[in-house]
């Protein structure tokens, strides 16, 4: 039987029948997102601040694309996964996959949102049971949403062909007996035991050598192919991303601040930071080799973030307007599909680089 044959290619909708795809709606709609954590302090041990980890975060997701998520540590990547999977609980926002609201009424709930979206974590090894088989592992997920223990042992050996790795062989190790590749291999085939439609790849690749990531990699290709997935890849290395995402969405201090397809983003970054992201990249060009850092300073801490635009103060064109007024995230190019948020693409918006309002960008 072949691997396709094995896995449906379905997801399980609220009432238990099909959820039917669309191609005329994203797959996923996140809309002001928002998380803050408290800080605690003082004799009492009372919220003294916040930490505005995700504030106001939008974007959507379409059916069968890979949309890679960059950014510096700490600028709110891993949390908002978190946040889509459920993991956290959003402050404010709305999510909505395949036009039903997550926890609305009429909406679907948070085990029928993991039936349809599985995530795969950067640490390979915390994130497996070290007491259990590989192979019990990754049925383990089958069995909680009611697949009959031999059938959800039959998905997990066809899923371990599918990654590459023969069940006869390690179908009954224990993740301490496995390679960090390896173990990566079964964290990807645990995610595709529920058959999802969605995959979280938080920094997936990033604990591995260049070769074992390179394999992974392809795998993940070969995978989405294979079973119609999307995914949200999430990673700091940028020529990863470059490689396997179809957009682009940058995120600097809980903000998105950039967003458009990969090409465009990398070719022509319209906003200060991403420019100095892609400036950051190590050239084996002996002519191209930057001495001076793109960037200077560390970034601002988000417990008391910039006014206005929140990367002003690390950027070599901020201006007054910069200070007062946030800059919204507007689209340019291509029926708007690049989007920046920087007052220098905004017509009119009074820095001295932008164009005169009414002026077309």
């Amino acid at each position: 039987m072949t691997a396709a044959a094995r896995m449906e290619k379905v997801a399980i909708a609220p009432d238990g029948g099909a959820l039917a795809k669309s191609s005329a709606q994203p797959l996923l709609i996140v809309r002001n997102l928002r998380k803050y954590f408290p800080v605690k302090g003082g004799l009492l041990n009372r919220s003294v601040a916040q930490v505005k980890a995700v504030d106001g975060v939008s974007f959507q997701v379409m059916a069968g694309e890979v949309l890679g998520i960059v950014g510096e540590s700490g600028c709110g990547k891993s949390t908002t996964a978190r946040l889509l999977m459920h993991l956290l609980t959003p402050d404010e926002g709305e999510v909505i996959f395949d036009g039903l609201g997550l926890g609305a009424r009429d909406g679907m709930t948070v085990k029928e949102l993991r039936r349809n979206a599985q995530m795969v974590f950067q640490d390979s090894y915390a994130s497996l049971n070290p007491r259990l088989p590989v192979e019990d592992t990754i049925a383990f997920g089958p069995m909680v949403h009611g697949l009959p223990r031999a059938e959800a042992k039959q998905r997990a050996r066809g899923l371990l062909e599918d990654v590459g790795l023969a069940p006869e062989r390690f179908g009954r190790r224990y993740p301490h007996e496995l390679s960090g590749g390896q173990r990566q291999r079964i964290n990807i085939a645990r995610a595709l035991a529920l058959q999802p439609r969605l995959v979280f790849l938080d920094e997936a690749v990033s604990a591995l050598d260049k070769s074992v990531e390179a394999q992974v990699l392809n795998l993940l290709v070969d995978l989405k192919e294979e079973f119609n997935l999307t995914y949200v890849f999430i990673s700091h290395d940028l020529n990863v991303v470059h490689y396997i995402s179809d957009r682009v969405l940058v995120m600097y201090l809980g903000k998105v601040v950039e967003v458009g397809p990969v090409g465009s983003v990398y070719s022509r970054p319209a906003h200060p930071y991403t420019r100095a992201l892609l400036s950051s990249q190590p050239s084996m060009d002996p002519d191209r080799r930057k001495t001076e850092p793109p960037l200077s300073g560390d970034p601002p801490t988000p417990i008391n973030p910039p006014s206005g635009c929140r990367f002003r103060t690390r950027c070599a064109f901020a201006e007054e307007i910069c200070g007062r007024v946030e800059p919204p995230l507007l689209g340019f190019g291509d029926a708007g599909a690049h989007q920046s948020a920087c007052h220098m693409n905004s017509a009119g918006s009074g820095h001295s680089l932008a164009a005169p309002a009414g002026t077309a960008a």
